[in-house]
């Protein structure tokens, strides 16, 4: 049996990638350096806006981190033409908004982190760190900075 294609794994899992969303101010989707893809903070289409523990519960977050997930493919996708020419992802790191007696911080970035891996199998496994914010731009619920190895 032969392996699936990244892009046949998103079709398994009716995943459309949108075109990348723009930034929002003075700085680029992302920076590749020495193999490396760095990607700029990412939020969640539709931009939503609130906080984890009050307009939204932690099964909304692992949502809104999920959507996170596919806006950062999108910028993988417009940054190197395939996702097949990502080798690993190296980091996630997660900001989220939420109250400070909010505690399931990494609960909620399981969403971005288990869309990883159904996309990217076991290239899909990353070191993450996942902090809490008194507030984030636009009032989204979540932001994720990502690092990716990439081919040449």
């Amino acid at each position: 049996m032969t392996e699936q294609t990244i892009a046949q794994r998103l079709e398994a899992l009716g995943i459309l990638l949108p075109t990348a969303s723009e930034p929002a101010a003075k700085y680029t989707n992302y920076v590749k350096v020495n193999g490396l893809l760095y990607v700029s903070g990412k939020g969640p289409s539709g931009s939503p806006k609130g906080k984890l523990g009050k307009e939204y519960t932690t099964q909304e977050g692992y949502h809104f981190a999920r959507l996170t997930g596919i806006e950062i493919l999108a910028v993988l996708q417009s940054a190197l033409g395939s996702l097949e020419q990502v080798k690993q992802v190296v980091k996630l790191q997660g900001f989220v908004n939420a109250v400070p007696e909010f505690e399931e911080h990494h609960v909620v970035l399981n969403g971005c982190s288990d869309l990883m891996l159904d996309v990217f199998g076991d290239k899909g496994k990353s070191a993450r760190s996942v902090f809490g914010a008194v507030s984030l731009r636009d009032n989204l619920p979540i932001i994720v900075d990502s690092i990716f190895e990439v081919a040449d």
